[in-house]
């Protein structure tokens, strides 16, 4: 069903936000209203005594009004700028055994969803598998609009519902996280690939869950994509994944790709352990490894929001883990959702992000200790 990837968000985030607004408008405007009237009079009396009290507040310079900040937009994307929550071991360990308050700092994350009307592009509606799972604006990948020398006069001809997101330490274009390809969105996808030099795509969804999720968008051994010839050179067959090896090409130079698709996630859940995932997360990051120079790590689930919001959390973090020993979970989700909205769909998502990352630090832990060396 649809519902598993596009799960809405409770409703009382938009009343935080309402209560929220009226409480930084109220703050701004009492704050502006007293420091004109300190500008205008520069004195202030005392009420009640025959006493005049006279204070010089000329020494106090120019003082700047705070800001104000009135549009939903706004107080959505402060609190995604600013709300972190760094764990450390043991604090991981007893975040995740506390499901029911990380439900609830969940449900206070804010979605950052669009409108249509904010992508301003005429006929967009055809490319999207789901209408409300939109690409952020300011992140959103953008097609090149002239093909062989043929000047496209479209704004539509650039459109991809994709969005960079930003990896480990806010690295820019580390990922990029888009739907799972329609029929009539294959060719697009493969110039998003081509364009942005992608070495790996990692798939986070089966073709069919009661409904369609993904369409083949690779052949089996030898395929046309649009102007382009792709090759499978070999397939590999892991636990819970599967690897290919493509090759892609156009007139003039071919490139290796590989794809990564994770198929073992259930319809409607989270996977009942978290090692298969961190073993594909991994693998992919040795992959990256070995492709350095090239472009961004393209996810896709079938919105790609949920399970591609976990895959490129779960990196990151173990990113965090490894390199500092801790990690900052709620801090990654907020910063995913300013780059595309809804990443990390569910509670549940939330919850599994958690233990995955808690069995990442304590396998961490476990070997680093010297008494398992020789186990």
């Amino acid at each position: 069903m649809v519902q598993s990837e596009l799960t809405s968000i409770p409703v009382t985030t938009v009343s935080w936000q309402d209560r929220t607004a009226e409480k930084i408008m109220d703050h701004s405007s009492t704050s502006s209203s007293s420091f004109k009237s300190m500008r205008q009079s520069r004195l202030l009396e005392r009420r009640g005594s025959n006493v005049s009290l006279t204070l010089d507040v000329s020494a106090l310079g120019n003082i700047e009004p705070i800001k104000s900040i009135s549009t939903p937009r706004e107080i959505t994307l402060q609190y995604l700028q600013t709300t972190s929550c760094v764990l450390n071991k043991e604090q991981l360990n007893e975040a995740t055994n506390n499901s029911q308050a990380l439900e609830a700092e969940f449900s206070k994350i804010p979605p950052n969803f669009i409108e249509s009307n904010e992508l301003n592009i005429p006929g967009h509606a055809s490319k999207n598998r789901y209408k409300t799972i939109l690409p952020n604006p300011h992140t959103r990948v953008l097609l090149p609009t002239e093909n062989h020398g043929e000047h496209l006069d479209n704004h539509l001809s650039s459109y991809i519902n994709a969005n960079y997101i930003r990896g480990y330490g806010e690295k820019e274009k580390a990922y990029i996280a888009t739907q799972g390809p329609m029929v009539n969105t294959v060719t697009d996808f493969w110039e998003m690939i081509w364009q942005e030099d992608c070495p790996i795509i990692v798939m986070m969804t089966k073709l069919k869950e009661k409904n369609e999720k993904c369409v083949v968008y690779w052949p089996d051994k030898q395929g046309f994509f649009g102007r382009f010839e792709l090759v499978v050179e070999n397939l590999k067959e892991c636990d819970g994944y599967s690897v290919r090896d493509l090759i892609i090409k156009d007139t003039k130079q071919s490139r290796s790709v590989k794809h990564y698709w994770f198929s073992s996630w259930p319809d409607h859940k989270t996977p009942d352990t978290a090692q298969p995932i961190l073993d594909l997360v991994q693998e992919v990051e040795r992959s990256r490894q070995v492709a350095v120079n090239r472009g961004p790590i393209v996810v896709h689930c079938s919105a790609g929001i949920g399970r591609t919001g976990c895959f490129i959390a779960t990196s990151i973090g173990c990113q965090q883990l490894k390199e500092i020993n801790k990690v900052d979970i709620l801090g990654l989700v907020c910063q995913m959702r300013i780059d595309r909205g809804g990443m990390i769909q569910t509670s549940e998502q939330y919850q599994f992000l958690h233990r995955t990352l808690q069995l990442y630090q304590n396998s961490c832990s476990k070997n680093s200790d010297p008494s398992t060396i020789s186990k």
